[in-house]
């Protein structure tokens, strides 16, 4: 990196490894001068809560009445369920990518960040997992999708993408939640020990699982995080991968392309970056962490976030240069239809949202003004959620045969179940902003310390 960015410190000047661990202490526990939990928590909490009760009541009546409450139907038999389910995984990659990615390269400014972004892909992956069960129609049978002999002598038919989805989530959420509860235990041990209350030292010992900071369990602590870091990183790149064949494996108008993983994993990439912005923005100012994410950190997040969205720009180039260098009658119909027809809207949105705004963030005093750079942010995120439904519903509904094409209106009860994974990703994160440290005590405490 060069130019003023690089002489930028990720950490401010004059703080130590004591001014570190009080302050972010201070914040979990909530003791000393503010032994109260903020105003604006409990707000976000209340608002959160209420879209989580949204869903709540779409999930329930989708259980009572069936899948006839949505609005899919023959040919497009896929619709905001899977479309939410891509979209939710995508946003899940950002936190692996900082986290275990950038810690295999060394960077030190993925320090301050790592666990306010695996606290992210948790949340995010939670969320994903609810609607591949949901969208079996009998999702009461999920069980059905694991490969085990049953009375009928059947198995799971591994040519479906429904278990192809299964596995995939299976594997990311656990993973996912290995790797972030592991890397919060030498914290919780500083929590532990520094909690005043009983109940607060009993909660945080039994989850610090008797980490006591010795030199052999620091030795493997060290030893089996970099395992597990190493694991994740091309797991965040198989999982949208196998997302992408769900498409790929397809006969469909427009999907079936070699081009589909990697044009997942840029678009993953690209809403994960999104995503983490529009959580350490705010979170920097609410919980007064300008010492430890500086500017060097939104100015970095920047340029990745501008880097994935070039990516992405080359992949929608490439899907239009393949659709009209083929030979596929269909598919040129589809791709003039996703273009000019009834959803062009949808079509250019995700072009002006993903493509045309991010190139502001070329110029570093744009990068370093917080509020364009959260609204641009959560631009690509509307952006992400419209190029997921332009690819899903044009597709389907302009198949081979012009006979059975047809349109898809999404209905109440699919915005409800969306709103609701919003609520239930909001809901998840709160808790843990509140009850978990929001830094790596431990990580940042060896950074300021240098290398013994």
């Amino acid at each position: 990196m060069s130019g003023p960015a690089a002489v930028a410190p990720v950490v401010a000047p004059g703080e130590t490894a004591q001014s570190l661990t009080e302050r972010i202490c201070a914040v979990t526990l909530r003791e000393g001068a503010r032994p109260w939990t903020p105003l604006w928590w409990w707000a976000a909490l209340a608002v959160s809560l209420g879209l989580l009760g949204m869903g709540v009541i779409a999930v329930g009546w989708l259980f009572y009445a069936g899948l006839g409450i949505w609005g899919i139907d023959w040919p497009v038999v896929w619709g905001l369920d899977i479309l939410n389910y891509v979209w939710w995984i995508a946003i899940a990659s950002g936190g692996t990518f900082i986290s275990a990615l950038f810690f295999l390269l060394g960077v030190e400014w993925r320090t301050a960040l790592n666990r306010l972004a695996e606290s992210l892909t948790l949340c995010a992956a939670l969320c994903a997992a609810i609607f591949p069960i949901l969208h079996l129609g009998r999702p009461w049978f999920f069980y059905w999708l694991f490969p085990y002999p049953n009375t009928m002598g059947l198995w799971a038919q591994f040519r479906s993408p429904l278990v192809w989805d299964f596995f995939a989530i299976l594997t990311y959420v656990l993973a996912s939640i290995l790797f972030w509860y592991f890397g919060l235990l030498p914290d919780l041990a500083t929590l532990r020990d520094r909690a005043q209350g009983q109940g607060r030292r009993v909660f945080y010992g039994v989850l610090a699982l008797g980490f006591r900071g010795s030199g052999r369990q620091w030795r493997h602590y060290r030893a089996v995080y970099a395992v597990m870091a190493a694991l994740m990183a091309p797991l965040v790149v198989s999982v949208h991968s196998i997302v992408g064949m769900d498409f790929a494996g397809s006969a469909a108008t427009g999907w079936h392309s070699t081009q589909f993983p990697p044009f997942f994993v840029f678009g993953a990439a690209l809403s994960g970056f999104a995503v983490v912005l529009l959580a350490i923005l705010p979170l920097r100012s609410l919980l007064g962490l300008h010492a430890y994410v500086t500017e060097r950190h939104i100015d970095v997040l920047g340029r990745l976030f501008l880097t994935s969205s070039l990516c992405v720009g080359y992949a929608y180039v490439m899907d239009a240069f393949a659709t009209f260098y083929g030979p596929d009658e269909a598919d040129r119909t589809m791709f003039l239809m996703r273009v000019f027809g009834l959803y062009a809207p949808v079509y250019w949105g995700t072009i002006v949202l993903n493509i045309v705004f991010p190139q502001l963030l070329w110029w570093r005093s744009v990068r370093l003004t917080q509020p364009l750079v959260w609204l641009i942010g959560l631009g690509v995120l509307v952006g992400m959620w419209l190029e997921r439904f332009q690819i899903i519903v044009t597709s389907l509904a302009r198949t081979q045969l012009p006979s059975t094409w047809g349109q898809y209106t999404p209905t109440l009860w699919e915005w409800s179940l969306l709103f609701g994974t919003i609520g239930l990703f909001l809901t998840a994160f709160l808790l843990i902003v509140r009850l978990m440290p929001v830094v790596a005590m431990a990580e940042m405490r060896a950074m300021l310390r240098g290398p013994a």
